[in-house]
């Protein structure tokens, strides 16, 4: 049976939230998953494949998952490994994909063989801190607060313990 290793970024929670669903998938499919924030990893060496997830903040992933990425680069090229973004929020007619992808950081993913990236809507905070956050909430529209596709994610991460399942 694998050993599924979820780590991710979170600043508000939102990405940590999709994680936590991904981890629940995976698990509820027969698999064995830690689910972990990036910063807390110690080690690669008891996992079989890792998803690795970050809320990205101005074109840029959040410094532990980059940080991450880095520090096990030669370990994720030589296990199946996946990656996901979280960000967009606000009216979908209006994103801007560019503000979505971290081109670099997904070059260096796809560079160590990512097998995947997925971008998924994240969400305001419900109790934003901070002017900043506190401006993004009360601009955006209540239906658009939180775009988390609680079906798409669940199917990707089915996708992901069916590649598992089937030897490569």
């Amino acid at each position: 049976m694998s050993h599924v290793l979820v780590a991710y970024a979170s600043k508000h929670g939102s990405t940590a939230g999709l994680a936590t669903a991904i981890a629940k998938t995976l698990n509820d499919t027969g698999l064995r998953v830690t689910c972990l924030k990036a910063s807390e990893v110690e080690s690669l060496d008891p996992y079989d494949a890792v998803i690795l997830g970050s809320a990205v903040y101005a074109r840029r992933w959040r410094v532990e998952a980059r940080r991450f990425l880095r520090r096990y680069a030669r370990e994720l090229a030589e296990r199946p490994f996946w990656v996901f973004s979280s960000g967009p929020v606000g009216d979908p007619a209006k994103d801007n994909a560019a503000w979505e992808e971290p081109a670099r950081t997904m070059a260096k993913a796809i560079e160590l063989g990512a097998r995947d990236h997925v971008v998924f809507g994240g969400s305001v905070p419900e109790h934003p801190d901070g002017m900043m956050m506190r401006s993004m909430a009360k601009n955006t529209p209540p239906e658009y607060r939180d775009r988390r596709d609680w079906d798409a994610v669940r199917a990707w991460a089915e996708g992901i313990a069916e590649s598992l399942r089937v030897p490569a």
